[in-house]
């Protein structure tokens, strides 16, 4: 019979987090610090020039490269490991694409307040479709940058102060605003503006029988401004079979203004 502790330590979880557009793996600092506090184990990744990644901006060429770190990290795990993928807004597209290529070491795929790709359909397209719902205004005081690398279609942007402080951290501490403004990066988009990017374009990337059979779960942030709830609901209703929560209180960055709620709900999800 299990004794407590033996059940304990099968409960123990690997959980993989991955941070969203300009951001870094520093972005779950509470997060990662809640999981771990419980047992578990945090692993949070830089994308490819971003946060302390060493690649520069003009060095990622494609959407691949940019997921590498994530892709090498899954490629590197123990046989027969099985984790917990957990995407942030932007970082849904290499959640996808990581799930689809590994589909045997993910034990479950959370998005929270992610793009949600569907499969048999570009990933691209969740972009385009969230850029017609905000409008060209959304973005507020966020600009382009000048594109250094001319074999990248399309400029990077960052975040501005104001987008920043109404859209996406509004209920976050004041502290970690000023975290965020002072840590995030231009980023290229890749999903946008740049037709030649083959695989956010492909329709056929994404399959029934990887990445829509592994268990998806969307968590519906209430009141993000940043990527609006009804626009969360909208990705869940293109993929049949996702399990849906619901977090209320917390902005855009949910790591960062509820930071133990949502590390309770992964380890809750993780459990199930």
């Amino acid at each position: 019979m299990a004794t407590a502790e033996t059940t304990k330590q099968q409960r123990r979880h690997h959980f993989v987090l991955v941070h969203g557009m300009c951001h870094g793996a520093w972005c779950w600092y509470k997060a990662a610090t809640a999981l771990r506090r419980e047992g578990h184990r945090a692993t949070a990744l830089d994308m490819a020039g971003c946060g302390a990644h060493p690649a520069r901006l003009a060095d990622v060429r494609t959407f691949e490269e940019y997921s590498r770190p994530l892709l090498d990290a899954m490629a590197a795990l123990p046989p027969r490991e099985r984790v917990v993928l957990v995407a942030h807004s932007h970082g849904g597209y290499s959640v996808a694409l990581a799930v689809e290529r590994f589909p045997d070491r993910v034990a479950a795929a959370v998005f929270v307040t992610a793009s949600m790709p569907a499969v048999g359909r570009p990933m691209a397209a969740t972009s385009d479709e969230l850029l017609a719902y905000v409008g060209p205004d959304f973005f507020m005081d966020s600009k382009e940058v000048q594109q250094e690398n001319p074999e990248i279609k399309g400029k990077p942007f960052i975040f501005g102060p104001n987008f920043m402080a109404q859209r996406l951290y509004q209920l976050s501490p004041p502290e970690d605003l000023t975290l965020g403004l002072m840590l995030i990066k231009p980023a290229n988009a890749f999903s946008t503006g740049n037709p030649d990017e083959v695989l956010m374009r492909d329709a056929k990337l994404l399959t029934e029988e990887r990445y829509g059979s592994a268990r998806r779960v969307f968590i519906v942030v209430v009141d993000d401004h940043g990527i609006p709830a009804e626009f969360q609901r909208r990705m869940v209703a293109q993929s049949p079979r996702v399990e849906v929560e619901e977090v209320a209180g917390a902005d855009h960055m949910a790591m960062l203004s509820l930071p133990e709620k949502l590390a309770e709900l992964l380890i809750r999800i993780a459990n199930n």
